[in-house]
């Protein structure tokens, strides 16, 4: 095996790309999210539909999670990228580090548009939502 060889991925599902948005924790900054959204599912070769589905997401977790934002805080969005997925953390610093409730009628939006969606609570009252949606999944 060559130096070369060995650098490249087996196959397509081993490629994987990492990208980070970092932003004030303020709605104005929002657009910006739903734009690197769109480019990216793009370039995964999502549909138009699934775009759009995802776009709708990313806004609906971050309005969750600004509602209880710390004041100055920044909100990260981590977004993974495979061959034919897409999973999407976004976090922000919170008040009292509350999980967003899954029994409410946003939750529920935020789980027919994205496929899988969890949330979890670090040690520092950081909460994230994580998203993760397949290319043809069906919502």
């Amino acid at each position: 095996m060559t130096e070369e060889t060995a650098a490249m991925p087996a196959s397509l599902s081993d490629v994987r790309d990492v990208v980070t948005v970092r932003l004030p924790a303020d709605s104005a900054y929002l657009s910006v999210l739903r734009t690197a959204t769109a480019g990216l599912a793009a370039r995964l070769d999502f549909n138009l539909d699934e775009i759009e589905d995802l776009r709708i997401a990313i806004d609906e977790a971050c309005a969750m999670l600004l509602a209880q934002a710390v004041p100055g805080t920044d909100l990260t969005c981590e977004f993974e990228l495979t061959d034919d997925a897409m999973s999407i953390g976004v976090s922000v610093l919170t008040v009292d580090g509350r999980q967003p409730s899954r029994d409410t009628f946003a939750w529920t939006v935020l789980s027919s548009l994205a496929g899988d969606v969890d949330a979890e609570v670090g040690a520092d009252d950081r909460v994230t939502i994580v998203l993760q949606k397949r290319r043809g999944q069906a919502t």
